[in-house]
């Protein structure tokens, strides 16, 4: 039997038609992650319930003094080209195991349709080999469920995702999306496996940005990215110097 998920709503029948919704659950990089709270944050967005189950981690994330649960649900009305615009934002700090996967996936979608939200964006890293170069542009690609997602793609000039292997929960809510003729989108950009990808999450920000008509504040999040690559560049230089250092050093045992 399949582990149960639930969603608790703090406000039960909220009206959220024609809601976008976004996955935040972890991705490739943290791109999902690091991009849902940024979303949150610059957005003001208010939390309206948890999602949860049996198997979850049994944990309180503490935030300001506040607990909160491993996976929250946030949503908010703003502005966007003229009119008032429904944003609902689902994010965890915790990767599901595999066996959690599809029944996360299958209770955003089924919690969404049944909210008559308009479609869910799910942001998801492609593995990008190497480290960053000071001007490594991160390309980022989309693919959509149904045609109307498909042609929003390229009206905000993305290029389209043609061939290749989604894993994770973006794959399933693809999957689920076309099953069930429900518009789902995932945007995919280049992102580094091993740590927190930053400047994939602002390009991210910047396509969500675009499909909303709103107008979202990346420099902040570009600067952190700067900053943290530095610093990772700085460990592995410091890491190499110690390899060759050893690689010249004589072993009492050779």
């Amino acid at each position: 039997m399949p582990p149960e998920v639930r969603i608790h709503e703090f406000s039960p029948g909220m009206d959220l038609t024609g809601a976008k919704v976004v996955d935040g659950f972890p991705s490739v990089g943290l791109v999902s992650t690091i991009a849902a709270n940024y979303l949150i944050d610059m957005l003001r967005l208010k939390q309206i319930g948890v999602i949860d189950g049996d198997q979850f981690p049994t944990l309180s994330v503490v935030h300001n003094g506040e607990p909160l649960a491993p996976a929250r649900i946030y949503g908010g009305e703003r502005a966007a080209d003229g009119k008032k615009e429904k944003i609902v934002v689902f994010v965890s700090e915790f990767q599901p195991a595999p066996n959690l996967i599809r029944p996360i996936s299958e209770a955003m979608l089924a919690w969404s349709r049944e909210k008559k939200a308009d479609y869910m964006i799910s942001p998801e890293g492609l593995v990008l080999e190497g480290p960053a170069a000071d001007d490594d542009k991160v390309e980022v690609y989309g693919i959509g469920s149904t045609e109307r997602i498909q042609a929003l793609v390229k009206s905000v000039g993305i290029a389209p995702f043609t061939r290749g292997i989604i894993t994770g929960v973006s794959g399933i809510l693809l999957t689920l999306g076309k099953r069930e003729k429900f518009d789902v989108l995932s945007i995919l950009a280049e992102a580094h496996a091993n740590y927190p990808d930053a400047r994939s999450a602002a390009v991210v920000i910047d396509v969500i940005a675009k499909l909303l008509g709103m107008k979202i504040d990346v420099a902040p999040l570009y600067r952190e990215a700067e900053g943290f690559e530095k610093q990772i560049k700085q460990l592995q230089a410091q890491a190499n110097a110690k390899q060759q250092k050893s690689a010249t050093t004589p072993s009492m045992y050779g």
